[in-house]
């Protein structure tokens, strides 16, 4: 297997439980009287993930192929469930979790991004003629119906992840770059309603284009995130010794924890982190290119895609280069479900590791 793929993940995990525990230390003694209650959650989802891991790699990305509808419509139902009052969980006003036991919880927006990358693969490798309009109408239908239901927990940032993630792997399967620019304007009507029609959604935007206007409402996110990053400077305070986390910053342990890792950390070591995600992405888009077939090329393709891309997201908002949308850096961000599918992925791009062929010619590889 991709032994650089694999250290870059691992290095990415070790780094997000350390931070988790970091980050989070004080808002978990506040509220549970115990300093260590969300890093023992990340380590727990951690060594899970690593074990998912190595059963997925060990299994033949080929046979994934056969359970993809199951997993969708399983994905599917799992998101419909999550809106029913009682089984949903709510929490921060939003309701994305289905309780499995006790504390632990699973959130289906995680799994929905694999399964559609699965699907994805499936139906473009399937078409005689992926490169129609026609073609990409399934695919579509699907995307939309598994963002609207995200959207309505409401989760805009995954949903909105969705369909980035679908036109870049509708690109990559041979779609026309003009039938996609077609597709992307058409969706502009939708997404305006959607962002301007909720008030929170517009205060965030408002936020983005100038936080200063509201310091102490909308734009105290994003403040907070960049006076975290300006402090640590080079080489950074330290770590633990952030002071954004003594209740400054929110979310300081999940979406905003890229700022604690940088003001801790400094210059060097957020740039650490971009470094490791450069390498997922470059192994990650090189296995796709050495596929020794069409579906292992875009599955691995697509994983590649949605971890790079929730990465650049998340990465995004923290700087405040993008608006806030709730989306956590993939590895490191305090959560069970995003680390479990995460490391899922990678043990399946590590299985198409391989299999790779190097050394075969342009016409013979899967892109």
């Amino acid at each position: 297997m991709d032994s650089w793929l694999f250290v870059a993940a691992v290095a990415l995990v070790a780094a997000g439980v350390v931070m988790v525990y970091s980050a989070s230390a004080i808002v978990a003694h506040d509220r549970f009287g115990d300093s260590a209650f969300f890093f023992k959650r990340q380590a727990i989802w951690a060594a899970l993930g690593m074990m998912a891991l190595a059963v997925t790699q060990r299994i033949h990305y080929a046979r994934l192929r056969a359970f993809t509808p199951l997993l969708l419509f399983l994905t599917a139902t799992a998101l419909v469930l999550v809106l029913v009052p009682g089984i949903g969980r709510v929490a921060g006003g939003a309701r994305r979790w289905i309780a499995i036991a006790g504390p632990f919880a699973f959130q289906p927006a995680e799994g929905a991004k694999l399964a559609l990358v699965l699907y994805l693969a499936h139906v473009l490798t399937a078409r005689s003629r992926p490169d129609t309009l026609q073609a990409a109408g399934p695919p579509l239908l699907i995307t939309a119906l598994c963002a609207g239901l995200i959207l309505l927990q409401p989760d805009m940032g995954t949903a909105l992840l969705l369909g980035a993630l679908t036109l870049g792997l509708l690109f990559i399967g041979g779609v026309r770059p003009l039938h996609l620019l077609g597709l992307s304007a058409a969706t502009l009507p939708v997404l305006t309603v959607a962002v301007l029609g909720e008030g929170y959604r517009r205060q965030r935007i408002l936020a983005f284009l100038n936080p200063w206007r509201d310091p102490q409402g909308a734009g105290f996110h994003i403040i907070q995130s960049l006076l975290a990053l300006g402090s640590g400077g080079l080489l950074g305070l330290g770590l633990g010794n952030s002071r954004q986390k003594f209740f400054y910053l929110p979310e300081q342990h999940t979406d905003f924890i890229f700022a604690i890792l940088g003001e801790e950390l400094g210059l060097i070591g957020a740039v650490a982190v971009v470094v490791l995600f450069g390498l997922v992405a470059v192994r990650g888009f090189r296995i796709a290119r050495e596929a020794p077939d069409r579906y292992g090329s875009l599955l691995a393709a697509g994983i590649t895609l949605m971890i790079v891309l929730q990465a650049i997201i998340n990465i995004g908002v923290t700087t405040g280069v993008l608006p806030i949308t709730g989306v956590p850096l993939p590895f490191v961000s305090f959560g069970g479900s995003s680390l479990l599918f995460t490391l899922i992925s990678v043990g399946i791009l590590l299985n198409i590791s391989q299999y790779g062929r190097p050394d075969a010619p342009p016409g013979v590889r899967g892109l």
